[in-house]
């Protein structure tokens, strides 16, 4: 049995619909879909999750919101009129909405949730109707019903382990079942969503839960390429690479799948497939625990933007113990994560996500620096993009870094910082912000 997800712009109008509903119609062990809030329809469009996420601003603002929630119907207007489905079904998703509205009215974080959870929900039932419509023995299956029990962090879910045992009783269902993306229900029955790029999630965890054969991720590109498409012409194809290796692409700025997607299936070592709806006959990428390296020790080079460096210098550093447990608590103690921590003898950097430090943050982490820890000197260092270069290659590869260096200094890139994990799955570049684009050319052209 295979669980197949369909992003985005696979569900942005009928057309697409029809087209997704053609791929299910071709394979029958595709059994469970997991379907995306409708995404654009041409370039300057607005997704659906964005138009909900602008009508839950302007409930909370106590403002004038029947525009807004009018745009949001005319989406599954629109789609509910190309499939030629019934009205009552476009009169049952403004009847929700407007629930979500009344029951959450005074409760924000509920709301925003609620809203941006229904681009999802609404869609799923809409998919499972048309195709009924076709013929199809198709059910929706909420997420409650689904087994998806998450933790009561509005915004920011996560799948509580007693989830599996009731999401492997999907395997006794008969016919094909459409599970919305995106969300899942507290214990105390509230909606919660995941992070955006959520229904990668959902799709993931009920392709591990049900120990799918293959968990297929339906988007709008042939495969996942070897660096971004907008910055080299026709980038090399990935055919295979492993799920570490797609970790590493995800986290630094690969779009196509979202990067805390992975964790349930490679649990389970469920094999992915990234496909394109609009070509499926093409091979895709798989993703697997383990892979052949053929030739190409680098398997993709990515990049990221909007991260500071926080820069400590201390001097006999090295021989002070808990000098960095005391400066990670103090990030602790202010709810702010860290991605990397260079150092030497006397220095130490700690590489955060700029916008964590808002609201006060930056200050007040800076005087507990100086005064708790003593330091010689702590500074700031904004606008750093990190580059990766990735592939479980490279362990075995001489000159890797060589050819990575030497490549930056050829196109005139300063290096701030190079990181590099003991699995050698990766290398990491600190540069200006303003730089990232060229650097990532550089080095595509080095290795590729």
């Amino acid at each position: 049995m295979k669980v197949v997800k369909f992003g985005g712009s696979s569900l942005a109008n009928g057309q697409q619909f029809e087209k997704v509903a053609n791929i299910i119609a071709t394979d029958p062990e595709r059994k469970i879909v997991i379907v995306s809030a409708p995404g654009k329809r041409y370039e300057d469009d607005i997704k659906t999750t964005d138009l909900l996420i602008r009508l839950a601003e302007m409930v909370i603002a106590r403002e004038n919101y029947a525009g807004a929630l009018q745009l949001v119907v005319e989406r599954y207007a629109d789609i509910i009129t190309e499939l030629k489905l019934d009205k009552s079904l476009l009169k049952n998703i403004e009847t929700s909405l407007e629930q979500l509205i009344t029951t959450y009215s005074n409760d924000e974080d509920r709301l925003m949730d609620g809203l941006k959870a229904s681009g999802e929900n609404n869609n799923g039932k809409v998919m499972a109707e048309y195709l009924r419509s076709l013929g199809m023995d198709a059910h929706y299956v909420s997420p409650k019903e689904a087994g998806m029990v998450v933790t009561n962090e509005p915004g920011n879910a996560r799948i509580l382990p007693e989830a599996y045992e009731k999401i492997a009783s999907l395997n006794k269902r008969d016919g094909i079942l459409v599970i919305p993306g995106f969300f899942g229900f507290s214990k105390e029955g509230h909606i919660v969503t995941f992070p955006r790029g959520g229904s990668d999630i959902t799709g993931s965890i009920i392709a591990a839960g049900v120990e799918a054969s293959e968990y297929e991720n339906f988007t709008d590109v042939d495969s996942i390429y070897s660096v971004n498409p907008k910055l080299v012409n026709n980038p090399k194809e990935i055919k295979e690479l492993t799920y570490k290796e797609m970790r590493e692409l995800a986290y630094s700025g690969f779009s196509v799948f979202h990067d805390e997607a992975l964790q349930p299936v490679v649990h389970k070592k469920v094999p992915v497939c990234v496909k394109n709806t609009n070509h499926p006959e093409a091979p895709g990428t798989r993703i697997l625990a383990e892979r052949v390296v053929n030739g190409y020790p680098v398997v993709g080079i990515a990049s990221d933007k909007g991260f500071c460096s926080i820069n400590i210098t201390k001097y006999l550093m090295n021989r002070e113990v808990g000098f960095g447990r005391h400066l990670l608590e103090i990030l602790e103690d202010e709810h702010v994560s860290y991605e990397h921590t260079p150092s030497g003898i006397d220095n130490m950097s700690v590489i955060v996500r700029a916008n964590q430090l808002v609201n006060g943050k930056k200050a007040r982490i800076l005087e507990r620096i100086r005064e708790e820890l003593n330091v010689d000197d702590v500074q700031i260092e904004h606008d750093l993009a990190m580059v990766m270069v990735v592939g479980e290659g490279m362990a075995r590869t001489v000159g890797i870094a060589s050819k990575a260096t030497t490549a930056l200094m050829n196109a005139g890139i300063n290096i701030k910082m190079i990181n590099q994990g003991s699995s050698e799955t990766s290398m990491m570049f600190g540069v200006d912000g303003e730089k990232v684009d060229e650097a990532v050319k550089s080095l595509y052209y080095a290795f590729f």
